[in-house]
């Protein structure tokens, strides 16, 4: 048998046979190779010869079946393998690599054979093809429906955040980045003392008031790899494998950043043993810092919340006060244009008024005011439709208020 006629046959048997069938013939195929399978995600042979970092040539004596795709958000075709064999050079050695692709219900198993002179060279390459996808360069994975995957938009937001423009209470600001400046550059001091090398960070306070923002500069400022999980849960894996599936990354692309936003909502009754294991990894966390926030931290079960060793560090983010809302402020105004911009008198005016406003009501007060500034194109400043807008603005504060309690009221009837 040939490999075309291998992957022909494969191809029509059921699918819990078509893995050991191939590995069966590839077997008598090459009797004098070694054989090397599986079907870890990170091997991704076509990725790494990119890089040029191997040279890969397809065998032209079969059909090789490789997909083209359209990427709209950068505007340019590309190729994947369903089913194909490849001819590989490698650091002055030659492999072959056999990619197959099958349907199993609603998902796409992916499986490869690598066939080479000896076993050291087969799981040497395996060994380098993987280690060099797992690195995270220039972008952010966030885990989703049970699979990372890279996120342009998120990375774009992050490069854009910066301290620069985040105005927070006191000292808070500058606490956040000497703790995680200080934590990256102490991997020795920790060893020498027979710490453990990671962290655990939560940010706590209600929505709108700074923690999203200072996550994402706190990334763009570390400079190191970023893992953002949305969700535990996905359609075809159990909470457990894909936390499992996160901590694995993480430990492989360490030391890296891994956020865990809004931390109440990603656990529950089920996963959450599971959860607290896999974060208690001590050496095998070594040079993760895990940053969790929530809105509600009395969701959060005592043994996340009120133990140190898990989240040794927790910053509260409340509502600006008058000289905090006076600094956002003066900040926004600053930034305007001369004629929409605010006087002293009437910015002192907006602070008093907006007393409990969170950082994100401030910002919406002035982009909804430049809007309607710019609609009617006064000659004088924004100070009048602001203060129409506080009003409509509070209004909607207050709605959402009291929709929160109902939630809230129901919840608490329900247990």
């Amino acid at each position: 048998m040939n490999i075309q006629q291998l992957i022909t046959e494969a191809l029509s048997l059921p699918n819990n046979a078509i893995a050991y069938h191939i590995s069966q013939e590839l077997a008598a195929i090459y009797p004098r190779k070694f054989l090397l399978e599986g079907n870890d995600t990170t091997f991704s042979l076509e990725k790494y010869a990119e890089a040029n970092l191997c040279k890969i040539q397809d065998n032209s004596s079969i059909h090789n079946q490789i997909l083209t795709g359209w990427d709209g958000m950068d505007n340019h075709l590309y190729k994947y393998t369903e089913n194909a064999e490849f001819e590989v050079q490698w650091q002055g050695q030659k492999l072959d690599v056999l990619l197959m692709s099958w349907q199993e219900g609603y998902c796409k198993t992916r499986y490869y054979w690598i066939m080479a002179d000896s076993q050291e060279l087969a799981e040497n390459f395996f060994t380098a093809v993987c280690d060099w996808n797992s690195e995270i360069r220039d972008e952010v994975l966030v885990f989703e429906d049970g699979y990372w995957n890279k996120n342009p938009e998120l990375f774009q937001s992050i490069k854009n955040a910066t301290f620069d423009n985040l105005i927070l209470y006191g000292n808070l600001k500058q606490d956040i980045k000497d703790d995680l400046i200080n934590f990256f550059a102490s991997q020795e001091t920790y060893t020498a003392y027979g710490i453990p090398w990671k962290r655990g960070i939560l940010f706590i306070g209600s929505p709108g008031n700074g923690k999203t923002h200072t996550v994402k500069a706190l990334i763009n400022l570390m400079q190191q790899p970023c893992l953002y999980v949305k969700s535990f849960q996905s359609e075809y894996d159990t909470d457990s494998e894909n936390i499992r599936k996160v901590f694995k990354q993480a430990r492989q692309s360490a030391p890296c950043i891994l956020v865990l936003e809004d931390l109440d909502s990603l656990l529950t009754d089920e996963n959450r043993s599971f959860f607290l294991n896999e974060l208690d990894g001590f050496a095998a966390n070594e040079g993760i810092v895990t940053i969790a926030s929530t809105n509600h931290p009395e969701r959060l079960d005592p043994a996340i919340r009120d133990r140190p060793s898990r989240f040794d560090r927790k910053y509260h983010f409340d509502l600006p006060d008058n000289s905090v809302r006076q600094a956002y402020i003066t900040l926004w105004n600053d930034q305007l244009k001369t004629a929409m911009r605010l006087s002293p008198e009437a910015m002192t005016q907006i602070v008093m008024m907006t007393d409990g406003f969170s950082f994100a009501y401030l910002k919406e007060l002035f982009l909804s005011s430049m809007i309607r500034w710019m609609g009617t194109m006064k000659t004088t400043g924004i100070a009048e439709i602001m203060v129409d807008q506080i009003a409509v603005l509070r209004e909607q504060m207050n709605s959402t208020t009291a929709s929160s309690e109902t939630t809230k009221e129901l919840e608490t009837a329900k247990k």
